[in-house]
């Protein structure tokens, strides 16, 4: 087996049999597993997707165990030599996989990557090309330098906004909307942390990645739709805490022995800043619909003046 592709499944039921149907029209010569997890959905789920998809290995949960926690199952049946975690709420072009694939196997010092994703309005999902979230980073990214300079790299260490995305090299951190990792990057590693529930995994995983001596890498040249709900939206409570959780947890973790108690308290006071105003923020914002299926716009968009070809 080549590619085992994991799905995490949640109340997703139409957009996860979408995805379904893009990665079985995918153009691929090397061999595949779907394997998809499902965390207690109550939408119809477990019982369509298994009829509609019977080729599909389906892990029926009783409890939503957060998107790390599922993905983990899914790793712990899979056989191919390089695992995909892609979403349920994405569409992959027919040239993704074996494009993806292709260059794994000629990078043998390439422990993840990922590719470029795009949002339904045509503009890039910024999330698949980041540095590391530094304090200086996060301070630059938090109170708006990245958007009055965005091609200043000092300012843009977070969302690289001053490479072109239409372009490849390595970064960072790469999004768990579509991130392939070798099987035995995932031996020497582990899987991902599941202290978090929803947010900062894929960060955390791919800072471990690097710190075992492998390169991580971004890729242009192929992309998929990422389909998600309008930002002006209002957010469930649960979203916005683990949002926020994940951050302290990730400086926690990697960050907080290396800086002085003065940055530290920084840090997790602007976090809980961030936290408070994103709660007022939220609370006066409509309630969030469910993601739109319109997809990107044809030819070219534009984002922050970087143009994104399709």
């Amino acid at each position: 087996m080549d590619l085992s592709i994991i799905i995490v499944n949640f109340n997703t039921c139409d957009m996860t049999m979408d995805c379904l149907n893009s990665v079985y029209n995918s153009k691929i010569e090397f061999n595949y597993e779907v394997i998809l997890v499902d965390n207690h959905s109550s939408d119809g789920s477990p019982e369509m997707i298994p009829k509609q998809y019977p080729q599909v290995k389906f892990i029926a949960n009783k409890d939503n165990l957060g998107f790390a926690k599922a993905n983990n199952q899914g790793m712990g049946i899979a056989s191919g030599r390089y695992v995909l975690l892609l979403n349920s709420d994405t569409i992959v072009q027919p040239d993704t996989f074996q494009n993806m694939i292709r260059f794994m196997d000629n990078a043998p010092d390439v422990g993840a990557a990922g590719c470029k994703v795009i949002l339904p309005d045509g503009s890039l999902d910024r999330a698949c090309k980041r540095g590391n979230p530094t304090p200086s980073a996060s301070f630059y990214y938090a109170f708006g330098f990245s958007k009055m300079f965005p091609k200043v790299p000092k300012f843009n260490q977070y969302q690289l906004g001053y490479l072109d995305p239409n372009d490849s090299y390595p970064v960072d951190c790469l999004v768990g909307a579509f991130m392939i990792v070798r099987k035995e990057v995932i031996e020497q590693v582990g899987g991902l942390d599941e202290e978090y529930f929803m947010y900062g995994e894929d960060i955390d995983w791919c800072y471990r990645i690097k710190q075992a001596g492998w390169n991580v890498y971004y890729k242009g040249d192929t992309y998929i739709v990422h389909y998600k709900g309008g930002s002006a939206r209002r957010r469930p409570l649960k979203i916005v805490y683990e949002f926020h959780r994940a951050m302290a947890l990730f400086h926690r973790k990697h960050y907080q022995q290396q800086y002085n108690w003065a940055i530290n308290t920084a840090v997790y006071m602007g976090i809980a800043i961030k936290f408070t105003l994103s709660l007022i923020t939220n609370w006066v914002k409509p309630l969030r619909p469910a993601p739109s299926q319109v997809g990107p716009k044809p030819g070219s968009s534009t984002e922050s003046g970087t143009e994104v070809r399709l």
